[in-house]
């Protein structure tokens, strides 16, 4: 009997750990729809930013921002990697932090410095575990996306740009495609692409190809255009790191909710396999019984 006993107590911890899972899955899931809310939310206003400043740059071609110049020789850069804050999300961490790897390894192999940024507890843990020259961080971001918040940690690797440190800044961020998948991306964020090309629509090798658009818009500058268009590009640049921070929560809360859904549906089959198994020993049990007090029966 104590081979039933230990099945039994087994079924009990697997059906509290379903109970969990299945919590922690619909709580995902009441998320995930806020998540996905405020990332479509934040999609028109960097459109809308994105244009108006290519609007202005292009009334006004003779005034070159920095973050618009390509540095001839690529010698340090900047990496901002987001990540969640928690675990329970499948391989979403995974995916972003091996990615990251390949870049580094690429840069290493090319002779190119390279100082981070984390913006996530597990992005924190990564770098700090291969040994990456950390300049900044931000943890513990909650469930909605605060650009107070992130300012802080960003403005380390702007003001780096500006001065020369860093020649080029990069974005790593998994982008939201649907409920079931989550595309791992490495954004350049600055210098930024000729037309201000989406990001998270546009790859670095389609930057290039891209046809360049024309507009002849005119706008009346006040205080002057070289105070506005440096406002607007900070903004814009801004705008696209808060919409990846946006894109990786919600990617975040759906790759949880699909994680749990798949550990409550294999809880759900192995408490089936362990109540067989325990039904199967608790015959053989009594079968035994009988067949003793049977074979006792025909002694006497």
């Amino acid at each position: 009997m104590a081979g039933i006993k230990e099945i039994r107590t087994q079924i009990k911890s697997v059906q509290n750990t379903r109970k969990i899972t299945k919590a922690m899955e619909m709580v995902a899931a009441s998320k995930m729809r806020k998540a996905q809310e405020r990332m479509r939310a934040g999609r028109p206003y960097a459109t809308k930013v994105r244009e108006i400043a290519t609007h202005m740059m292009q009334t006004h071609p003779e005034y070159s921002h920095p973050y618009l110049e390509e540095r001839k020789e690529l010698k340090a850069v900047g990496i901002v990697v987001i990540s969640t804050d928690k675990g329970l999300c499948g391989g979403l961490n995974t995916n972003i932090q091996r990615l990251v790897l390949s870049r580094l390894k690429e840069f290493d192999a090319q002779g190119i410095k390279v100082q981070a940024t984390a913006l996530g507890n597990k992005g924190l843990g990564f770098l700090t575990r291969i040994g990456t020259n950390l300049v900044s961080q931000e943890v513990q971001l909650g469930d909605t996306p605060s650009l107070e918040r992130l300012i802080g940690a960003l403005k380390v690797q702007f003001d780096a740009y500006m001065d020369g440190t860093i020649d080029a800044l990069y974005v790593a961020t998994n982008v939201f495609v649907n409920t079931m998948k989550q595309e791992p991306s490495f954004i350049r964020l600055l210098p930024l692409p000729d037309g201000l090309a989406d990001p998270f629509q546009t790859s670095l090798e389609e930057e290039s190809q891209l046809p360049k658009a024309s507009y002849k818009w005119d706008y009346i500058f006040e205080p002057d255009a070289k105070s506005v268009i440096d406002d607007l590009l900070h903004r814009y640049v801004e705008s696209v790191v808060y919409q990846a921070v946006a894109e990786n929560m919600a990617s975040e809360q759906s790759a949880r909710m699909v994680a749990m859904k798949a550990a409550s549906d294999n809880a759900k089959k192995v408490i089936g396999d362990l109540q067989l198994v325990y039904n199967k020993t608790r015959q053989a049990a009594i079968t035994k019984e009988i067949s003793e007090i049977v074979g006792g029966a025909a002694a006497v």
